[in-house]
């Protein structure tokens, strides 16, 4: 555990900071730095994530751990002089995004291999 290893070295300090994310912020009190921790397996923050991901290709993912994808290339595409289509686009995305994640990447069958790692869409 990460922050077990922060805390036999330095004395560990919750912050009740919030950023609308879900990191969990601590400040190491003997050098003021702050850490934020992401901890999806032991504290399940899916229900309050307002986040998505937006790549380069025009791809939106709405949970970086899913692999639920919307193209948003289309309507770009399709409707250059009108941003109402790139507008329902990304509002269905947004109402596709998952209640819970699967991170334990044991039960997707994926043998060993991620189909895409959280690295290649900013996570």
């Amino acid at each position: 555990d990460v922050r077990k290893t922060y805390e036999n070295h330095y004395t560990v300090t919750d912050l009740a900071e919030n950023t609308g994310g879900p990191a969990r912020y601590v400040r190491l009190e003997e050098t003021g730095q702050k850490i934020g921790f992401i901890t999806p397996l032991s504290h399940n923050f899916c229900e309050s994530c307002n986040r998505v991901r937006i790549t380069c290709t025009g791809e939106i993912f709405m949970c970086l751990g899913q692999e639920d994808v919307a193209d948003l290339r289309a309507p770009l595409r399709n409707h250059p002089d009108d941003d109402a289509p790139l507008k329902d686009a990304i509002r269905a995305a947004i109402n596709l995004k998952p209640k819970g994640h699967d991170f334990d990447y044991s039960r997707q069958k994926l043998d060993g291999q991620m189909p895409r790692h959280m690295s290649h869409t900013g996570g």
